[in-house]
């Protein structure tokens, strides 16, 4: 390390982890633990080196050494011309869009996803800490836990002094920071890559339309997800409007085909199947029952849709808050259409609203709620989202109450009209019989200090059960 070192260049990264072997970092990483590995950058040379490489703990250390007078040379057209405001610059040491740069330079084929040596580990969610010494943070810590928070990560932030001898200076913007959660590799760096300019909100060079195609390819999904998307890519962006409107556009013009969208044709071909046994109004009257039964106040609504269940919750005289979050703006419209939002009064809105957001994420916003409820909503979930949905409402919010309800694949036999194997929903990624369910259920609580109780909702079939269950989780 001390060679790495020996020019003065600062430290601004760590990733580790102690995933057993931890060695196999260096495989994801691309980069072969005892050596040290450098990368050219437009004012400088990055370095990475492993100050630690043992079987039960692995880190990666990147360090930069940039040359301030390249970085004037090269830099942005639009910078001040003042001689002093040019040279005096924090780039060499604090982690900012500099330190992005590098992430892409060094890191390129560990940010694809791949590992020829161990491509499955790849896609393994790994327990990983990521230190950031310095860090320029317009916004403070607030922001900081805004943008990595709903991403799944246990953050510290200490603040830094403005200067250690004059402690009556108070705080700089700067921070140190550790991130610590389970996640890919290629996660972590993608959130690194996008989210250090975002918080210095002040990127070294010029911004073009080629980053727009920068955001998209790094943000991917995780982004158009989260719930202060606008604000990463206005920052990302150097708050040029017409790019982040392209980028917004873009985002959102695959919301159509999210696993939570709320589609009105299939929706209403669902709502088709099971209008014989009338089956949407008895999920809402049993979820209202549970929930009215708790004296819960202040309720959740996780997939709300179009706002039927909000809608039926603000009948009950006790209930002091309904808030209702989805993923896809367009339900969200429709929710505010269907309860009249505008017409309320001003003491009936303050009873409600209504979230962009995805309940796969850790949000702070969720957290403080009697009751949480999602009707028809995690057969809607793939395998990796179904665990990180567990994780955010279970883990992370914890309302003492949590309704669920899920259609029971056995009673499917009985629809007319749904061929067998058939989903009711085009869009369900899985349909669980009771068993499955139960098992699923069992398991949640489990993990998570809860007690379950599984019962059916609707006509009762005396093979095949009734057509949907409900699971109600008490802690």
């Amino acid at each position: 390390m001390d060679s790495a070192r020996g020019r003065g260049e600062a430290l601004l990264l760590t990733i580790a982890t102690t995933y057993v072997p931890a060695t196999d970092l260096g495989y994801l990483l691309h980069k072969n633990p005892s050596g040290h590995h450098t990368a050219e950058l437009s004012a400088g040379i990055a370095h990475v080196i492993f100050p630690v490489a043992a079987e039960d703990r692995c880190e990666a250390a990147v360090l930069l050494d940039i040359d301030p007078v390249g970085l004037v040379r090269r830099g942005r057209p639009d910078q001040a011309q003042f001689s002093l405001a040019r040279y005096v610059s924090d780039r060499p040491y604090a982690a900012s869009s500099l330190m992005s740069v590098a992430i892409g330079r060094l890191f390129a084929t560990a940010l694809s996803g791949r590992s020829k040596e161990r491509p499955a580990l790849a896609a393994t969610p790994l327990p990983l800490e990521i230190g950031l010494p310095v860090v320029p943070c317009r916004g403070g810590a607030t922001l900081l836990r805004r943008l990595f928070g709903p991403l799944g990560y246990d953050i510290t932030a200490e603040p830094l002094a403005l200067d250690e001898h004059f402690p009556e200076w108070g705080d700089s913007q700067y921070l140190a920071v550790t991130l610590t959660g389970t996640l890919t590799i290629r996660e972590a760096l993608e959130h690194l890559y996008v989210l250090l300019p975002v918080l210095d909100d002040d990127k070294h060079y010029w911004v073009g339309g080629d980053e727009v195609g920068k955001l998209l390819r790094r943000g991917g999904q995780w982004l158009a997800e989260h719930p202060d998307r606008d604000l990463i890519a206005r920052r990302y962006l150097r708050h040029d409007r017409r790019l982040t409107t392209d980028a917004l556009r873009r985002l959102t013009a695959d919301e159509a085909a999210d696993p939570e969208r709320d589609d009105a044709a299939s929706d209403a071909a669902e709502e088709a199947a099971e209008r014989s046994v009338g089956l949407h109004d008895q999920r809402i009257a049993a979820v209202v029952a549970v929930i009215a039964a708790s004296g819960a106040s202040r309720v959740l609504d996780l997939g709300c849709g179009s706002g039927k269940l909000i809608a039926a919750l603000l009948k009950l005289g006790h209930i002091q808050q309904v808030t209702g979050m989805d993923v896809a703006q367009h339900a969200l419209g429709a929710a505010a259409a269907a309860l009249h939002l505008d017409e309320m009064s001003p003491r009936a809105r303050g009873r409600v609203e209504l979230l962009h957001g995805s309940l796969t994420y850790a949000d702070e916003r969720l957290r403080g709620f009697d009751a949480a409820a999602m009707v028809e909503v995690i057969e809607h979930l793939d395998a990796p989202k179904l665990e990180a949905f567990e994780l955010s409402v279970f883990g992370f919010a914890r309302p003492r109450l949590v309704v669920v309800t899920t259609p029971n694949a056995e009673y499917n036999a009985l629809f007319d009209g749904l061929p067998p194997g058939a989903f009711r929903h085009p869009d369900h990624r899985f349909e669980w019989t009771r068993a499955q369910f139960g098992d699923w259920a069992a398991a949640v609580a489990g993990r998570y200090g809860y007690e379950v109780t599984v019962a059916g909702i609707g006509p009762e079939d005396p093979a095949a059960g009734c057509p949907s269950q409900l699971a109600v989780f008490r802690r």
